[in-house]
């Protein structure tokens, strides 16, 4: 860790923090675990993304080793009765909605194995690039368990409900190719290029207006819920918020005067 990362978040030992500059790099860090989850990484990913320095634009989120995340670790699976039960789901839910709704944008790399509490984990982030290596599984309705970190509100947004429902009835594993048709990732690289790839991406994010970025973190999941009116309605106010921000009009006097870039094709 570097002298900018806050003493917080030196202090969470299933996580490596890494703050440079506009940019942070977390990293779960149970490699020999395939970096499971338990309820203490549960409790640091909560601390780490509440209490992200201010100076932090973007976030990539990865695992150490060669697994992003193998889900639930199953040795810590307590014997809750129900309202045990439902208490373990938020917590996991406050964690996830930490990331999800949180501050900045996040951007996830996906290797090896995205199982169960990993995929609901990776469904958070705000944009997935995945690696060659990289597969996707919902075990639960094998083991006689059922979603509880949010997976059966975010992945059916980006897979449909009738692919997570196969996914959990049969046990159905996609390789990285499937998972990217079905639009689990974002990106599609090689392996061992995710890193970079996603950190290529945070570094544009981070370069966006801050005010822009959080609209587009809060405003637009919400007015996907809301009816078309209503949604018309609050994307008018957002709009109206947004541009009037002085770094807003800084962007577009600079553009109209030619001295920002013009949309062009990605490279």
């Amino acid at each position: 860790m570097n002298s900018e990362t806050p003493a917080v978040l030196k202090g969470l030992d299933l996580l490596t923090v890494d703050v440079d500059g506009a940019i942070a790099r977390v990293s779960l860090a149970r490699p020999a675990k395939r970096n499971a989850i338990s309820d203490a990484l549960i409790a640091q990913l909560h601390t780490c993304f509440i209490n992200l320095p201010q100076a932090v634009r973007a976030v990539v989120l990865d695992g150490e080793g060669e697994h992003f995340c193998a889900g639930l670790d199953l040795a810590e699976l307590a014997d809750h009765d129900v309202a045990g039960g439902i208490a373990h789901s938020r917590r996991w839910h406050a964690a996830f909605d930490a990331i999800q709704l949180g501050r900045v944008p996040v951007i996830a790399v996906l290797r090896g194995a995205i199982i169960g509490g990993g995929l609901e984990l990776a469904c958070a982030a705000h944009i997935r690039v995945a690696e060659d290596s990289a597969f996707y599984a919902l075990p639960e309705g094998q083991r006689g368990l059922f979603v509880g970190g949010g997976g059966s509100v975010r992945i059916p947004r980006l897979v449909g409900v009738s692919m997570m429902t196969d996914m959990m009835l049969t046990g159905r594993v996609l390789d990285a190719d499937e998972g990217h048709r079905a639009g689990i990732s974002s990106y599609r690289v090689a392996a061992g290029q995710g890193l970079s790839r996603a950190l290529e991406l945070a570094r544009k994010v981070a370069g966006n207006a801050p005010l822009s970025n959080f609209a587009v973190l809060q405003a637009l999941p919400r007015i996907a819920n809301l009816s078309r009116d209503d949604g018309l309605f609050v994307e008018s106010l957002v709009a109206a918020v947004a541009q009037g921000d002085p770094a807003a009009k800084t962007r577009m006097r600079d553009f109209l005067a030619g001295k920002a870039g013009k949309v062009g094709k990605a490279g």
